[in-house]
This record gives structure tokens, sequence and C-alpha cells, in this order.
């Protein structure tokens, strides 16, 4: 029996090196400045990824084989891309990398948060790291996920310095921006908000130090309002705390985001401007907040402010997301048209193609 187990674990260890391998097979070399290889593994992470978008929009798809066949191309064409904008001797940094995804982060938390805050709130609102969430999220690693954006901002920055002239002629109209606030009207309204200054303490395996810290800092706000300033502009804030502004609004998905109670959450907007809260313990941190100010419900014109405290109206708002879709569907087929000319079989090698090409598309 004994020797029948090592058996069968000696086949599934062997299967398994096998897929590995397949999944390293080389499917196109692109040498247009340096040779990189494209590989199966690659193409299945943004397939995944693909997948994964759809699902965001509530469909349940998987892509055909001639949907990745597509998706190759599109992986020959982003190198292409990149390699012709390094042979013009343009540089994506890392820091303007990891600038780019906060800020992309920042737009779906509607505050500005560095890693550390956004590794916080993961944490708190999934219990995941944040390596794991954007794998669970995006199919790809932590590492790739930032490699696939600097591949989209070479892209961006390198097609718009070639097409700067034509690019500057795209803009959203001003018909067009009235058609599409009437299509949207309903989505453009102030839920019930609460503004505030939240400071949250994660526990990290010490609850006692973490409330201690956290009522020492609760401590030194009461006795000087100016050391809000003080707590945001810290090199510790996102390393050992999180305290920034945010917008609270009167709905139960945002207390499920802070891990509030509804109950909870509600006596918040019964409290005034100024109020100190006592020492709130979530699972995962210690938290207390300062209310700022508060804000009612109501439906926005073009002429109102698209959030409280700001200065860009509905208006305004409208018509740079309109501007910005019609520039980046301007770039994107730009990119396509400038990748097509430099796929040549000088600088590309499909090394599969026909019917190896649609087997090894076909897991």
């Amino acid at each position: 029996m004994k020797r029948l187990a090592i058996g069968i674990a000696i086949f599934l260890t062997a299967t398994a090196s096998m897929f590995a391998q397949a999944d390293l097979q080389p499917l196109a070399v692109v040498k247009l400045n340096k040779s990189e290889t494209i590989t199966l593994k690659q193409l299945k992470a943004r397939a995944s990824f693909m997948e994964m978008q759809y699902k965001t929009y509530g469909m349940d798809k998987k892509l055909t084989v001639d949907e990745r066949k597509q998706l190759l191309d599109s992986l020959i064409q982003e190198k292409l891309i990149a390699q012709d904008a390094a042979k013009s001797n343009m540089v994506i940094t890392d820091s303007q990398v990891d600038a780019a995804f906060l800020n992309v982060m920042s737009q779906q938390l509607g505050s500005q948060v560095t890693e550390a805050q956004l590794t916080e709130i993961i944490k708190n609102q999934t219990g995941l790291s944040l390596d794991a969430w954007i794998l669970q999220n995006t199919g790809m690693s932590y590492a790739d996920f930032k490699g696939y954006l600097k591949n989209q901002l070479i892209a961006q920055q390198y097609v718009a310095i070639k097409k700067q002239a034509e690019l500057q002629t795209v803009a959203a109209t001003d018909d067009e921006i009235r058609k599409a606030y009437d299509l949207n009207k309903s989505s453009f309204v102030w839920n019930d908000m609460t503004k505030v200054f939240l400071v949250m303490v994660p526990k990290n395996n010490d609850s006692v130090a973490a409330r201690a810290t956290c009522a020492d800092m609760r401590k030194q706000y009461v006795a000087d309002k100016s050391k809000e300033a003080t707590f945001k502009t810290s090199q510790d804030n996102g390393k050992k705390y999180a305290a920034l502004d945010l917008f609270v609004q009167k709905s139960a998905a945002q207390a499920q985001q802070l891990r509030w109670t509804y109950d909870y959450l509600l006596t918040l907007f019964s409290r005034e401007n100024g109020f100190v809260s006592d020492i709130i313990e979530t699972e995962n941190d210690f938290q207390f907040y300062v209310v700022q100010a508060k804000y009612s419900a109501k439906m926005l014109g073009l002429s109102d402010s698209i959030q409280p405290e700001s200065n860009v109206t509905v208006y305004e708002y409208i018509k740079r997301q309109l501007t910005q879709q019609k520039q980046a569907q301007f770039l994107s087929q730009a990119a396509i048209e400038m990748a097509k000319s430099l796929d040549t079989d000088a600088n590309v090698e499909r090394k599969k193609t026909g019917a190896d090409l649609t087997k090894a598309l076909s897991w």
C-alpha cells in the first residue's frame, strides 16, 4: 500500500511539472530593441485579468481561443511600443508607477492615501494583504500588476508625445457634456455625508500597545487641535498608524468598510462639528474620529460642486471625464496603428502559429 501511495505522489509531481513546463513555452519573441519572450504563462495571467474585469461588470465570461489570440497580439503590441519608447530613451521610473497605482486606488477610495494606508484599509475591509488582494482582483501578482501599469504609462506617454498635435484637438463638446448629464442625472447626487478626521492604529498582534498609542494620540489632539496637521504629515503616518480626512456616507456599505455597526454609523450623523469620539475597537485596529463638517443629501445640477469642498463643478467633471475617454480612445487607436507598423518579421518572431497556436491556447 505504501509503495502505491509513493507511486501516486511521484505521478502527481511529474504531472504538475509537465503543466509548469507547458506554461513556460514561448509564444512569441519581441526583439525590436532587446529580446523579450512572451510565454503561455504570461498570456494566461493577462487573460485571467481580463476575465476578472468582466466580472466587475457582472459578466461571468471566459475568453475564447480567438479572443486569446487577439490578447496575444495586444501583448506583442504592448512590448513593441515599450521597446520603441526605450529606443527613443523614454524612461518611466518606479516612483511614477507607484504614483499612478496610488492615484487609481485613491480615486476608488475617495481620498489620497499612501501605500501603507492602502494596505491598512484593505486589511481592515477584507482581511487580506495588499499582495493577496491584488492577486484576487487582477489575477496578477503585485509585481506583475506594477509591470502592466508601467507598460500602460509608457504607451500613453510615448504615443501622446508622437501624436501631441492631434491629441490637443480631441475634447468633449458642450452638446456631449449635456447629453451625458441628462443620461446619468440620477447618479449625480450627494448622499448624507459627514467629513471626519479619522485615526486608525493597527493591532499588529499587540492590542495593548495599539490601544495605548491610539489613546495617546486622542489625548494629544484633545489638548491641541493643531496636532491634526502633525499627525497627517508625520513620517509615521502610513507606517505606524493612518491619519486622514474621510467623507463618510450614511450607508450600510460605508459602515461595513469602516467595520462599524450600522447603528454606530448612525450615531456619527447625530454628532455636532468638533465632536471627538471615544476609542473604537474593530477586528484589526483601534480608531477615533473627529467630526469636521456635515452635508445633506441633494441632487446635483451642472453648476454644483461634484463633491463637498471641491472647486470642480459637475459640468467640468463630466467634461474632464469625456475628454479623457475620447483622448484614451484616440491614443489607443494610435498605439495600435503604431504597433502594427512595427510588427515585422525582423522585430517579432512568432513561435506558435496556425494549428499549433490554437492548440496551445485551448486550455
